[in-house]
């Protein structure tokens, strides 16, 4: 008969043992799995901080042909084109929504009033304009895709998305800044 050893433990103490146990075995996984699994695993934790300078991976050539390191470096995010914008005039500026939604505009789109978009006289089509209220100080940038307005001395008819934005939907109207923007 072989010599057994036979240990017997309360639930309670049971799980502590296995807990225990666990803790023990996980880091041992790690060691045997080799360096390279603990450089994943670090170069892994490092590409999910959600942090201002995110990591990104590069695979450099080993000395081994078929083998290949990865090494992490830092990405800084190219800046924002410059943005320049001069202003163009102010007036009177009024909007247009859901009676024109599918028509064509003058050139040649859908009318979409959820688009933040604008009828403007003269400007180019596809022209940016940041639109404020002088009234609350509010700003939006639209495109210029229709002609007009073709009402009184106003200055742009926007689109019910746009004059929600600066808060003139309500009123119908509202003074407004102009000022065309250019990379």
């Amino acid at each position: 008969m072989k010599n057994r050893i036979s240990i017997r433990l309360r639930p309670a103490r049971r799980l502590a043992f296995f807990g225990v146990a666990s803790l023990v075995a996980v880091p041992l996984t790690g060691a045997l799995a080799g360096p390279e699994a603990a450089d994943s695993v670090e170069i892994s934790q490092n590409l999910l901080d959600d942090g201002e300078n995110a990591e990104a991976v590069d695979l450099i050539p080993t000395s081994d042909e078929n083998a290949m390191q990865i090494t992490a470096k830092q990405v800084i995010p190219d800046a924002e084109p410059e943005t320049l914008a001069e202003i163009i005039g102010h007036g009177e500026a009024s909007w247009y929504g859901k009676r024109f939604a599918g028509r064509p505009t003058a050139n040649g789109e859908t009318f979409n009033p959820g688009e933040l978009t604008a009828a403007h006289k003269t400007l180019p089509f596809g022209s940016r304009v940041r639109v404020t209220s002088r009234r609350t100080g509010k700003s939006v940038v639209v495109r210029i895709n229709d002609r007009g307005p073709y009402h009184g001395n106003r200055v742009i008819d926007l689109s019910e998305a746009a004059a929600r934005e600066i808060g003139i939907k309500s009123r119908g109207k509202g003074n407004v800044e102009l000022a065309l923007l250019t990379d």
